[in-house]
């Protein structure tokens, strides 16, 4: 099943601007498509494949920032711009 999902990432503490490229980096990485924004990052793929990479950047912000806030819009189907 093909889901396209928004996520943003809120780093709290010093430093935010360098971890948010991290993070924005490391999806643009993953092998998925992946759309940045200016407030958000937006992934396109199999559900299994988005899931499993949305939870490994999430496990890697907190292991490697500490205390962050991800927030997620997940729809079902193919939400890419035309």
């Amino acid at each position: 099943m093909f889901i396209s999902a928004e996520v943003s990432y809120y780093p709290l503490n010093d430093g935010y601007r360098d971890q948010v490229i991290a993070v924005v980096e490391r999806l643009e990485q993953s092998g998925l498509e992946v759309l940045s924004g200016r407030m958000s990052t937006q992934l396109f793929g199999e559900f299994d494949d988005v899931m499993r990479v949305l939870n490994d950047t999430m496990r890697w912000a907190f292991q490697t920032y500490g205390r962050s806030v991800f927030t997620a819009k997940v729809v079902e189907g193919d939400r890419r711009p035309r």
